[in-house]
């Protein structure tokens, strides 16, 4: 009888953590559909909001900006953070431990410091603010969450399939390329969505890196609800988590992150 109160206990808990996760996004989303500019009730069902979105050239530009740098900063962080977990892996030398300890206070240390010393950093050396910096923050930021993913995926795999291909007669980049790879595709593809997220979501670097008038959807967001927040605001963010959901159920399903189920 205990084991079933405390069940239907941790149903009830699960079920409280997922409202409360979720409650605020469906209200979002729904009041993307009302009429009313000020959110009035009763709900009265309307598109006008995704039209105006549709039409409203600044968060679509916003848009586009953020989605191009985000998969910019995926495919090299995604390339460089295997490359390097990969060596990681193989190779022993001085320092190695220390090097892998590194790679978790940029994920701890809040971005409000880093995107500070970025700033500070990018002026130092001439780059100064602008795409570029940008680009080069964002990988900054989404490379360790890429080495750490793919990196614990390499730990479950065998060395003795290296060996035995290379036995066979395979080179370094065969090895690679038909072995390695493809045991640790589901960690790169996990790493891959790591760092777009990173990117796309990415708030204070970006603030600090853009461009005046050239900014990503975040700052955008963020200097509207400033000015005066509108029900377009509502329509783009659930398009993005509609679109994010849709894709991370797409990766769970063909990549088995959760198992055979």
């Amino acid at each position: 009888m205990s084991n079933r109160f405390l069940a239907h206990l941790g149903r009830a808990y699960l079920g409280l953590i997922l409202f409360f996760l979720y409650a605020p996004i469906l209200v979002m989303a729904a009041m993307s559909l009302n009429a009313s500019e000020f959110y009035q009730l009763p709900f009265k069902f309307s598109g006008e909001w995704y039209d105006r979105l549709w039409n409203n050239r600044e968060i679509l530009a916003a848009a586009g900006r953020s989605i191009w740098i985000a998969v910019v900063v995926t495919v090299i962080a995604t390339t460089l953070g295997t490359a390097a977990s990969i060596a990681l892996f193989r190779h022993d030398f001085p320092g190695k431990r220390i090097l892998q300890a590194l790679l978790f206070p940029p994920i701890a240390i809040p971005w409000l410091i880093t995107g500070t010393a970025m700033l500070i950093f990018f002026f130092g050396i001439g780059i100064g603010r602008g795409t570029p910096a940008v680009i080069i923050g964002h990988v900054a930021l989404a490379l360790p969450y890429v080495i750490v993913v793919v990196s614990a995926r390499l730990a479950s795999f065998d060395r003795v399939l290296e060996e035995a291909a290379r036995s066979l007669g395979a080179s370094a980049w065969q090895v690679t390329r038909a072995v390695t790879v493809p045991w640790i595709l589901p960690g790169i593809i996990a790493g891959g969505l790591f760092a777009f997220a990173v990117s796309f979501d990415q708030f204070v670097v970006s603030y600090f890196l853009s461009e005046p008038g050239d900014t990503t959807l975040p700052v955008l967001i963020y200097t509207s609800i400033r000015k005066g927040f509108t029900p377009e605001i509502n329509a783009i963010s659930t398009i993005i988590i509609a679109v994010s959901m849709g894709l991370m159920l797409l990766a769970a399903r063909f990549t088995k992150f959760g198992g055979d189920r």
